[in-house]
């Protein structure tokens, strides 16, 4: 998460006893080092969020120790490796490359074991085409000028921001995959619409968020919504798969999340989550609040974070969701305070009866600390009797404090969003020291 560029050294394949790298977030380019393949301790590797291109290195299905690989939003083209550790991993550590192939389990297009064989008339016939390609290029820019010269002064008006993606789901291809809508479908209601599971008739499994029409704020939030989604994309972030609207008739189709919103897990006693999990999930959100914040070239401001709001896929990993009321700001701009820390780590809502008048779960909190922390928090995190006990005391403890640092009413004494992610990533570091 730096701005480190360039290609990624080589002699880093010399460190045979590192476990875990991270160069995620940056924007490093050429290809992976086939010298990774020497890294045999490796158990963790994270090279997401970059701009490296080629294939990746059959040299890495050596490293029979890795656990965790996350490649995803570059442009790596080429065959994914099966073997070695490649067996367990799954279509998230691929996603949004430029031309990748492979197993139909990692969700990209089969290879073409043909390719490299190209008869002497295919590259003679692909040459033509460049060559044609360029001339109607050239044409299409000769008549854009053109008519340039000849515009008046007024400008064009944007695309609709309605406009999510190319390809449209139809209607009633829409009723047809919710049966209709029906309720047995419904996967929750919030303030402009509701949410329904459906199917495709290809297979695929979704979720139609359909905005209310009757408020008139709801046309305002689906346009909203399409203008922040279409420009952003995070691994942490919900995906728009495409979107379906008419006069009468708003929703996005978004991607499903089997495991639904944090608050089922966190204020659900049917559902239960140690504190590595809300660690993760924790560092998820702030993943992606720092995108927001900080990754994209206009500030984006999501105003309504709060549990239900945040999806978790298969793997537990936590998307941002709803962002029919979020704001772009200006880079002067002062972004909002981050209260969610809090109601992860205790079971308790901030709207709850136990605050009434002037007091508030950040008041709470801070009256707490630090001598009260077993009595407030989340009593299946803390058990006297547990193992790793000191451990976990310490790291609850920690992420306390770096909430209340968060929702500092000073915006001068305020940390942001980068600092805050850092902070927790340390902190899920030192508690797994402390558990060894």
């Amino acid at each position: 998460m730096n701005k480190f560029t360039g290609d990624i050294p080589t002699t880093i394949g010399g460190l045979k006893d590192l476990i875990s790298l991270s160069l995620a977030h940056n924007r490093l380019q050429g290809s992976i080092p086939k010298a990774f393949g020497n890294l045999v301790s490796l158990e963790s590797l994270d090279i997401s969020q970059n701009n490296l291109s080629g294939p990746i290195p059959e040299s890495l299905e050596s490293l029979l120790h890795l656990k965790y690989f996350n490649a995803s939003f570059n442009r790596l083209r080429g065959e994914i490796p099966t073997g070695g550790p490649f067996v367990n991993f799954t279509s998230q550590s691929f996603t949004s490359n430029e031309a990748l192939c492979g197993a139909p389990r990692f969700q990209v297009r089969p290879c073409d074991n043909n390719s490299l064989h190209k008869s002497k008339v295919n590259r003679m016939l692909y040459i033509l085409f460049s060559t044609a390609l360029i001339l109607l290029a050239s044409a299409i820019l000769l008549m854009c000028l053109k008519s340039r010269w000849r515009r008046n002064k007024n400008p064009i008006q944007p695309e609709s921001i309605a406009v999510v993606t190319r390809e449209r789901i139809a209607y009633h291809e829409l009723v047809r995959a919710t049966d209709g809508f029906n309720e047995s479908n419904l996967l929750g209601m919030g303030s402009y619409g509701s949410v329904y599971k459906g199917t495709l008739t290809n297979g695929t499994v979704l979720a139609a968020k359909v905005f209310n029409l009757q408020q008139e704020t709801a046309f305002k939030s689906f346009d909203t919504e399409c203008e922040i989604l279409r420009n952003i994309r995070h691994r942490n972030l919900t995906k728009v798969i495409s979107s379906c609207s008419n006069l009468d008739f708003r929703v996005l189709i978004l991607e499903y999340m089997p495991n639904g919103s944090l608050e089922k897990w966190l204020y659900s006693h049917n559902y239960l989550l140690d504190i590595l999990q809300k660690l993760d999930i924790m560092i998820d959100v702030a993943c992606a609040l720092d995108y927001l914040h900080h990754g994209y070239s206009t500030r984006v401001v999501h105003c309504h974070l709060k549990p239900s709001n945040v999806l978790l896929d298969e793997e537990m990993v936590a998307h941002v969701s709803d962002f029919g009321i979020a704001k772009f700001l200006e880079q002067g701009d002062i972004l909002h305070q981050v209260k969610l820390l809090l109601s992860i780590i205790f079971q308790i809502k901030p709207t709850d009866n136990l605050f009434a008048g002037d007091m508030s779960l950040k008041g709470w909190v801070n009256q707490s600390l630090p001598d009260a922390i077993i009595n407030i928090v989340d009593s299946n995190l803390l058990k006297p009797k547990e193992e790793h006990y000191t451990a976990k005391v310490q790291c609850v403890s920690s992420i306390m404090e770096l909430a209340l640092y968060c929702s500092t009413e000073s915006s001068q004494e305020r940390i942001n969003m980068k600092d805050a992610l850092v902070a927790l990533m340390k902190i899920k570091l030192q508690f797994i020291k402390n558990c060894e």
